[in-house]
């Protein structure tokens, strides 16, 4: 591969966040993202306004990437984008623009998995991260999934561990849900919990085998927790909320690190970093944080904005492929599943 720079645009639509992004080689330029308050209205993320939404925003976010990158188009050596996991109707926008620009100015399209994306984010070359050495472990938990990935190198991913059922995203949110607090809840959950009293409530933690995960039944203990409570005082929730969110995301962590300690133990593997939206959860973090000196792990957590839906991350991964010329034709179509393989 040629030794000039290489400058990739990079297209995240997966959900609701329509983001883009311009990275020259490993470090990015440009990282912008349109988030979409409608679905607050409705209290979870409605497919068909998601995608709707994509295709007023994909336009000025490219945009506005480029010209914040100050980068003209021509310059452009790929186009990358989100293939999977997602919303069918989301990744439709952002997969038929990536095809349409990348033909347009006849250059490489590079399809990227999303997951794999949220873990690769930790190799943007930026001065306030430090990326793990391989082998690594990756905690990936975002609103839709829950993975212990083992990862032995950019394109060597296997998941050891998953979630059964709902993933702890879902269980944060649902949880908010309950307690009536406005979407996206697990943000606010985790605000509440850094005043409360994280062994006041008691709640059970799943048996589940090897390094599997399951949250619908911590989901349902929490509701009939609520339930029980409310119909002896009205005001329960309210007079309680701190520790109510304390003890919900402290069982929360609970279940993460039981499954995170026994994964080292099986692997032998203490280079452990975290991915996906719920890793800007403060709770996680100091935990990670600590586990270095009470495990003896190595923790990589990344920047805020790498946490969530972003296009930077789909960048970083589209910059590794592009020196492996692991380029995709036109005849490329999304997939909403979409595992690490």
């Amino acid at each position: 591969m040629e030794s000039k720079s290489i400058y990739i645009l990079a297209i995240e639509s997966s959900c609701d966040d329509t983001s883009a992004a311009v990275l020259m080689n490993d470090k990015v330029l440009s990282n912008v993202v349109a988030t979409q308050a409608i679905h607050k209205e409705y209290g979870g993320v409605v497919p068909e306004l998601a995608s709707r939404a994509h295709q007023q925003n994909i336009v000025p976010v490219v945009a506005q990437a480029l010209a914040k990158a100050n980068i003209d188009k021509k310059q452009l050596s790929a186009i990358a984008f989100t293939r999977g996991p997602g919303l069918m109707g989301s990744l439709l926008v952002g997969t038929s623009f990536a095809k349409s620009l990348a033909l347009g100015l006849q250059i490489p399209l590079i399809e990227v998995n999303h997951m794999k994306a949220h873990i690769l984010a930790h190799f943007i070359d930026d001065e306030t991260m430090k990326a793990p050495s391989f082998p690594f472990l990756a905690l990936t938990i975002s609103g839709g999934h829950t993975q212990i990935v083992q990862v032995n190198d950019f394109f060597d991913m296997k998941i050891i561990g998953q979630t059964l059922d709902d993933a702890v995203g879902e269980a944060f949110d649902k949880s908010a849900k309950i307690l009536g607090l406005p979407y996206p809840g697990g943000p606010l959950i985790d605000k509440y919990a850094a005043t409360g009293n994280p062994l006041r409530f008691e709640f059970p933690i799943p048996k589940v085998k090897d390094l599997d995960f399951s949250f619908s039944g911590l989901k349902t203990s929490i509701l009939y927790f609520i339930q029980k409570q409310t119909k002896e005082d009205a005001d329960f929730v309210k007079n309680n909320i701190e520790d109510i969110c304390a003890s919900i995301q402290y069982t929360i962590i609970t279940i993460l690190m039981r499954k995170l300690k026994k994964a080292v133990k099986l692997t032998g593997i203490k280079e452990i970093a975290i991915g996906g939206g719920v890793s800007a959860n403060s709770g996680i973090r100091k935990i990670l944080i600590e586990a270095q000196a009470k495990y003896g792990w190595k923790t990589y957590i990344p920047k805020f904005e790498y946490c969530t839906d972003n296009a930077a991350m789909i960048g970083i991964v589209g910059y590794y492929k592009y020196k492996n010329e692991a380029f995709v034709k036109q005849d490329i179509t999304a997939k909403a599943r979409y595992l690490i393989s």
